[in-house]
């Protein structure tokens, strides 16, 4: 079994209790209020700016030419493309770019985002991958369970599952998962057990995302 196949296991569980999420479920049927989704949006712009910062730590830390190509081109991609469809999908719920910029992280997305720039840095690359894989994988994982079910009234909604579904990220997943099991050929079981509860964290992390996003968070709570 490969890394990838063993770090599946782990998350499906959590995942399919993701799934169950009442943000995810009234993202799915149509039914999420408005107000809690446009905390998503802006929350999840801030947690945009730090995920380029780990691509940009992916391109130090890459021991191939050709994989320093392709986290260059997704952190280029990041930053000149999909922030700008970010900006303009929040425009759809109201928001303008000043209220992306203005917002401040809440304290889930601060700790989710410092940890992952933490295990960038101080990590090597396999352990940069642990905690980078949940955040791609789970997002196609729910969409593609969201679409299996129809699509959503509210088109924004439906919109959002199209992405997450498309063959861009389901490319992006694959290269990932390969270049994952690439690098932790002839891995220890110790270095192992350490990419595991990498990769758990940053699961939990996706989990607590979408359950500040539902009830709200500050840090005066």
């Amino acid at each position: 079994m490969s890394l990838t196949d063993e770090l599946y296991l782990i998350a499906e569980p959590l995942w399919a209790e993701q799934l169950d999420h009442p943000f995810v479920r009234g993202l799915g049927d149509g039914s999420l209020e408005e107000v809690r989704f446009k905390r998503w949006v802006l929350q999840d712009y801030r947690y945009l700016i730090e995920y380029a910062r780990v691509f940009a730590w992916a391109v130090a830390k890459a021991d191939r030419l050709d994989s320093m190509a392709w986290y260059s081109g997704v952190l280029d991609l990041t930053l000149n493309r999909e922030m700008g469809l970010h900006r303009e999908y929040a425009a759809r719920f109201g928001l303008t770019t000043a209220d992306l910029e203005a917002e401040s992280m809440s304290p889930t997305t601060r700790a989710y985002t410092d940890f992952l720039l933490r295990t960038s840095a101080d990590g090597d690359m396999l352990d940069l991958l642990a905690a980078l894989l949940p955040c791609t994988w789970g997002y196609v994982y729910l969409a593609r369970k969201l679409e299996a079910s129809g699509p959503p009234g509210d088109q924004r909604y439906a919109d959002w599952i199209t992405q997450y579904t498309s063959d861009e990220f389901a490319d992006a997943l694959d290269w990932l998962r390969a270049e994952t099991d690439r690098l932790a050929a002839g891995i220890t079981e110790e270095k192992k057990e350490r990419l595991r509860e990498i990769f758990l964290t940053s699961t939990r992390y996706e989990g607590r995302f979408w359950e500040m996003c539902w009830s709200g968070e500050s840090w005066t709570d």
